[in-house]
């Protein structure tokens, strides 16, 4: 290594051993101050080739050159994923190191290295970090101790985002941004059925986010906005934000303004489910939910949490309602199909009809297949949609759902 840039990881090191030993000196200053840095979280199923999430990765971190550190703890695989995330993000211009933390890392201890001070200085004197997917418990396991208290490599993550850092991840590293995460969940249609619990189906996450948006992945292909409810209302959220596989949600804070500012990157979008006007009926037997809102973010829009302001991408037109392009009833027979509940809002913003439906219901073979639940998703006078004038692709902002359990009369079918 060249003496004048070993001189300079020599200093960044130094320099983060001691901000990990004034740390305790200040957790109450750090605790009330707002993170100066940046979230890019991805929901899963991220290619090599998505130049524009793994750029603004780069970008956020310090730009080319910039030190991240690249946390494949989650991973069944850790060699494996660190080496290709590692490659990945040099191939777009950092300089990442593998962080050897990880259950599943032959010959490892992860709580001990956790407690390295060395490796934290490293990490607090990075410029970002990226964890893999996998098992998001394998996270939260490894950099909290035993008594639930932050290990020191996780408090030098608080610092390298505190001071103006990115912290990544993608699928399992997209789940531990939130306070609350899915642990071991069940698909959204049995989370629907029979709600989440403590400590299996939901734990605590690493809080990156903060304490108000209840952060999901792989949201559009596998229909989870679905099950995101029942953890959300259970655990209080107001927000919830669930990002579809190759795309990103880069969360930021605007200087001199109060909140987050949510922006959507990459192949697809997310959802934004807002919970703050609803309600569920606790007479009322099963799931049920009345007066949510749901949006569709694009990729390229973004969204203004503390005003609650939506701005589409500047490729979108609002569509004209005069000459709607939908005018036929519309209706989804399995709501929590891949796309499916996107499908439908595009359709219902640009469509003569006020409202749509889909429902939801298991195979005959599976458990209880007479129940089911019923989508509602009507138009307001605040909802909106916008279309691409350069691409097939499109916004939806704050339609009403409701959801009421429903029974089907079985069998549902008899051979003749």
């Amino acid at each position: 290594m060249p003496a004048p840039l070993a001189a300079v990881r020599t200093l960044a090191l130094f320099l983060g051993l001691l901000a990990l030993a004034a740390a305790p000196l200040r957790v109450r200053a750090q605790a009330a101050a707002a993170p100066k840095g940046a979230l890019v979280i991805a929901g899963g199923a991220l290619r090599a080739d998505n130049a524009q999430v793994w750029q603004r990765i780069v970008e956020l971190a310090g730009g080319r050159g910039a030190r991240i550190a690249v946390f494949p703890t989650a991973a069944g695989n850790p060699e494996r994923s660190g080496s290709f995330l590692a490659a990945t993000l040099a191939r777009y211009g950092a300089k990442p190191f593998v962080v050897a933390l990880a259950p599943r890392l032959a010959g490892s201890d992860p709580r001990r290295a956790a407690d390295d001070a060395r490796l934290a200085a490293e990490v607090a004197a990075a410029g970002g970090a990226f964890f893999s997917g996998g098992d998001q418990g394998r996270i939260t396991a490894s950099l909290r101790r035993a008594d639930g208290s932050n290990s020191a490599v996780l408090d030098a993550l608080w610092t390298l985002y505190r001071r103006g850092g990115v912290i990544a991840g993608t699928s399992a590293g997209a789940a531990v941004m939130s306070s609350t995460m899915f642990h071991d969940g069940q698909a959204p249609l049995p989370t629907l059925k029979n709600g989440v619990t403590d400590g299996r189906d939901i734990a605590p996450g690493l809080g990156f986010i903060g304490d108000e948006i209840f952060v999901d992945q792989h949201l559009l292909v596998r229909g989870r906005f679905a099950r995101m409810l029942p953890a959300m209302l259970a655990k209080r959220y107001r927000l919830g934000l669930g990002i579809d596989e190759n795309s990103a949600a880069v969360v930021t804070r605007a200087a001199g303004k109060p909140g987050l500012l949510i922006d959507v990157i990459g192949y697809k979008g997310a959802l934004l489910l807002d919970l703050s006007q609803a309600a569920a009926d606790p007479a009322r037997p099963g799931f049920n939910l009345a007066n949510a809102r749901i949006s569709y973010l694009d990729s390229g829009d973004r969204y203004d949490v503390a005003a609650g302001a939506f701005t589409p991408g500047e490729d979108k037109e609002a569509v004209d309602a005069a000459s709607p392009a939908w005018r036929a009833p519309i209706f989804a027979a399995d709501i929590l199909g891949n796309t499916a509940v996107v499908d439908l809002l595009w359709k219902l913003g640009d469509s003569s009809q006020t409202s749509a439906t889909g429902i939801a219901f298991g195979g005959p073979d599976g458990a209880a297949p007479e129940r089911g639940f019923e989508f509602t998703f009507t138009r307001m006078a605040d909802s909106q949609a916008w279309a691409s004038n350069r691409a097939d692709s499109y916004s939806v902002y704050r339609i009403r759902m409701d959801v009421r359990p429903m029974r089907l009369n079985q069998p549902l079918y008899r051979l003749e």
